[in-house]
């Protein structure tokens, strides 16, 4: 099948390279040059329209206002052809989710929102999970092209929305565990244990899973070079506190981490990765993790 791709950062390079190996004809377009090497097999074009003319479209952008400006603002679903499968696998806004629903409705062309779980490395082992929703006969389009992307496709219904809310929900529950092995860290080093003896405590008796596992070790080497950077978990924060604000609610959990985000981005540790608001939590605020010695001792 021929696929197209738009948006080959660290996540989508991977995406659409295993696409590739799984056989399809990949034509991809990037907002930024891309060099043919890092993407072997992928079809590089000049227009992100010349993506529009294949049987699927993939798109992996950073955030609504991408998403916007390559594709709304340049007219693509106007000239996409009836039969066109769109996928999103960006984390967006939940209303941006509806719009896009919308738009898609009105130029014929069949929509799928589908953000995926998982880190650039996951992502290159095909090993993501996805969170697709849209409507039947658009999912059962592009069901297929899934497989080689992840080893579990979630169902979540009809309505798009849903798989943009639940991914906000999954990266504000996996900031908030962030935060919450942090504020322990601050009250078990106080008596002197080691940040290492305290996980292995809890991830032997109370607390499992992914999440605390690999943000627990980085926590105890202070190893934050970025698998999520900082920024983009800020926005998919500010992206829940929208989705509750719509619906009249406050979460008081959310406004935290999304507090604690904020200052690691203005202290300048945007690009690190998002765990480093831990290493401001137990250190106070003054975190030095930007300096390049990620590995640096503990205080």
């Amino acid at each position: 099948m021929q696929i197209g791709f738009i948006g080959l950062g660290s996540m989508g390079s991977a995406m659409a390279l295993n696409l590739v190996k799984a056989g399809h004809d990949v034509r991809a377009w990037n907002r930024s040059k891309v060099a043919q090497d890092s993407v072997p097999g992928v079809t590089l074009v000049e227009r992100a329209a010349d993506v529009f003319e294949a049987d699927a479209v993939f798109t992996m952008l950073s955030d609504d206002a991408a998403i916007r400006e390559a594709i709304l603002d340049a007219g693509l679903l106007e000239s996409g052809h009836p039969g066109l499968t769109h996928v999103v696998t960006s984390t967006i806004s939940v209303a941006f989710a509806r719009e896009l629903e919308r738009l898609h409705e009105g130029a014929g062309i069949g929509y799928v929102s589908a953000p995926v779980l998982g880190r650039p490395n996951v992502a290159a082992s095909g090993q993501l999970n996805i969170l697709a929703a849209g409507k039947a006969d658009a999912i059962a389009a592009i069901e297929a092209l899934l497989a080689p992307l992840g080893k579990r496709v979630w169902k979540l219904g009809a309505d798009p929305a849903r798989a943009n809310a639940a991914k906000l929900a999954c990266n504000m529950m996996i900031a908030m565990a962030i935060e919450a092995m942090a504020e322990g860290v601050v009250l078990t080093e106080s008596v002197g244990l080691d940040r290492a003896d305290f996980f292995e405590l809890i991830l032997s008796t109370l607390f499992s899973g992914r999440a605390y596992e690999s943000y627990s070790a980085q926590i105890t080497e202070r190893s934050f070079e970025p698998g999520f950077k900082a920024r983009l978990a800020l926005k998919d924060m500010c992206l829940a506190t929208e989705a509750g604000n719509d619906i009249g609610r406050t979460l008081p959990m959310l406004e935290a981490v999304r507090e604690g985000l904020g200052k690691a981005v203005s202290a300048g540790f945007g690009e690190k990765d998002w765990s480093i608001m831990a290493d401001m939590t137990v250190r106070g605020g003054d975190s030095v993790a930007a300096s390049g010695n990620s590995a640096e001792k503990r205080s």
